[in-house]
């Protein structure tokens, strides 16, 4: 499916996050927000060691891959965790169409780039708010994503970097073809701001699945960034 996620992620987008979802009802949450329009279905994974809390894993992963491919969705997992290497092949097994990984979680970001596409996924490299941008001077050319955090990652609902529109801009000179996600805050006050400084996918987690009507907030923050 990563043809379908290159694809998808050509034009603007926004990606609702599962990790701020109802898992009492995870399944029809992920159908509201697809029937008003979303495609592309973010999925957080934490592990306790690189950031503090424990999210979840492959298992639930391939629980809801079916459903969201057979509707036209992607699923574009972000590992915020320790070694990633050791993980990937299960997350593309479970139905990973994109896997995105942390800069600061391996000393072999262009070998974990590599495995990633071998495994027939889009290659996401991501970065905290206290890397700079231009540690990816390197590796920028070959990813297929490179994702700017907008809050420290660990949680969601935490206020956005207002510097963060100025470090998307300094990433895109480094990024090559990657299309630039944010991450963190995301909402229809600050989803503008970092569109026009380069970013074309938005992950929205409790602005989404917070809000009294998930369809019409996804619907909001799609307009504000002027997605589709």
């Amino acid at each position: 499916m990563s043809a379908r996620m290159a694809e998808l992620i050509a034009e603007r987008r926004v990606a609702p996050s599962i990790l701020s979802a109802d898992f009492a009802r995870l399944g029809a949450q992920i159908d509201e927000v697809m029937d008003a329009g979303a495609r592309v279905i973010h999925f957080d994974v934490m592990d306790g060691r690189f950031v503090p809390p424990i999210t979840i894993g492959p298992l639930v992963l391939s629980s809801i891959a079916e459903p969201i491919h057979s509707a036209g969705g992607v699923l574009d997992v972000h590992l915020m965790i320790a070694e990633p290497d050791r993980h990937i092949e299960a997350f593309a097994e479970a139905g990973a169409d994109s896997i995105t990984f942390h800069e600061e979680a391996t000393p072999h970001a262009n070998r974990t780039l590599a495995a990633i596409r071998e495994l027939g996924c889009l290659a996401g490299i991501a970065i905290n708010p206290g890397t700079p941008a231009e540690t990816l001077t390197e590796v920028g050319g070959l990813a297929d994503l490179v994702l700017c955090m907008t809050v420290n990652p660990g949680w969601g609902g935490q206020s956005f970097i207002a510097g963060s529109p100025d470090k998307v801009a300094r990433l895109a000179q480094v990024a090559g073809d990657a299309r630039i996600e944010v991450d963190g805050g995301i909402d229809v006050g600050t989803a503008a701001s970092v569109a026009d400084a380069g970013a074309s996918l938005f992950v929205a987690g409790s602005a989404v699945f917070g809000a009294d009507d998930p369809a019409a907030a996804y619907a909001d923050i799609a307009a504000a960034a002027k997605a589709v």
